[in-house]
């Protein structure tokens, strides 16, 4: 499996391609966020919404604070 293909890999090609010793080395700059994250805001949910959205941000690849970050943001920017 090549990083140069251009389409997407699943999780399980993922995880067998950086099995791989080989391709655990850092490639080019460090990326760092644009802005800095402020201080945690700390939210609950009901189990059920939270298991939908542990489920979702799975689904996405993605961990459940960015999927929530995500989500915010995306209603934010809708008209009023």
């Amino acid at each position: 499996m090549s990083t140069d293909d251009s389409r997407p890999m699943t999780p399980e090609q993922e995880y067998d391609f950086y099995a791989d010793p080989r391709n655990q080395e850092p490639q080019g700059p460090a990326r760092r966020r644009k802005r800095p994250l402020s201080a945690p805001v700390p939210v609950r949910f009901p189990a059920e919404l939270l298991e939908e959205v542990k489920r979702a941000a799975e689904a996405d690849d993605r961990s459940v604070s960015a999927w929530i970050r995500r989500a915010v943001e995306h209603e934010l920017s809708r008209p009023a």
